[in-house]
């Protein structure tokens, strides 16, 4: 087997067999003779489904953050709980204060747990804004440079800066991961905040690598405008992708106008569902 991502969390489950579905995101990686995760969910099932799947979390090598939201990170004491000391790539913004505004409301949305309280239960942080090479093949992104005028992060999102007023969040920290493979790249995406058409075109760019077999995870298309998906579902056929596996933040209803386009070539990336590369 040259390449296994099953999916832990999630916002839904595809087998009825105890797995729980929460509102986040975690993949297991099996990557030739390397095991490691991608990201930690918010802590509802992040033991639970990788037990019931089979997916051994002390085997793992590192751990990968795509960016600084307690849907991708709450899970993160209790996967140190069971494997620690644990290395974790990431961008140096994860521990900012992130704040959700709408209408009247407004929710903390940033990373629970502090930077001294993790590494003392044993993390090991990696942090760095650039693109590099993890392992032999797997690529972090770094910060990826916005391009396209309709990929926006949405409005609501905020972040608390020094001097402890609300401004705009670019989410710097999105960061995604390529996989060289030989089918092409498999590319998998935390919430692509960052735009998928700008993570396709960040990884062409610095890998030099043109073709793309899948692309899996968070899209945000659950927040686009009409010409956002139009325009994401013509990539997918300008780099002739052969897969698309849409989760978590893209929602019921663009998941669905992705289905009807794009047929065969997509699929519901739930809890429980896999990709495999022999």
């Amino acid at each position: 087997m040259e390449l296994k991502i099953t999916i832990l969390c999630e916002n839904s489950v595809i087998l009825p067999f105890g797995l729980i579905g929460e509102h986040g995101f975690a993949a297991y990686v099996e990557y030739s003779d390397k095991n490691f995760l991608f990201d930690t969910g918010q802590g509802k099932g992040l033991l639970n489904n990788s037990r019931i799947l089979g997916k051994n979390l002390q085997d793992i090598e590192f751990l990968f953050l795509s960016h600084g939201h307690y849907d991708h990170t709450l899970g993160f004491a209790d996967l140190l709980s069971i494997k620690s000391p644990l290395t974790i790539y990431a961008h140096p913004d994860i521990f900012k204060g992130r704040m959700w505004i709408k209408n009247d409301k407004k929710k903390f949305i940033g990373l629970p747990y502090t930077r001294d309280y993790l590494e003392g239960l044993g993390a090991q942080f990696s942090l760095s804004k650039d693109f590099f090479e993890i392992l032999n093949g797997v690529y972090s992104s770094g910060e990826i440079i916005r391009k396209t005028p309709f990929e926006r992060i949405d409005a609501g999102m905020k972040i608390i800066n020094e001097n402890n007023n609300l401004i705009d969040d670019e989410i710097l920290d999105d960061y995604s991961l390529a996989i060289d493979t030989s089918k092409g790249l498999v590319i998998i995406l935390g919430c692509a905040h960052a735009g998928i058409i700008n993570i396709i075109n960040h990884f062409i760019e610095k890998t030099n690598k043109h073709e793309i077999y899948a692309v899996l995870g968070g899209t945000h298309l659950g927040f686009a405008t009409d010409e956002q998906i139009n325009k994401t579902i013509e990539a997918v056929d300008k780099y002739n992708i052969k897969k698309l596996g849409a989760s978590h933040c893209t929602g019921l209803e663009v998941a669905a106008k992705l289905y009807n386009k794009l047929k065969d070539r997509f699929f519901f990336a739930s809890v429980g569902a896999t990709l495999e590369i022999d």
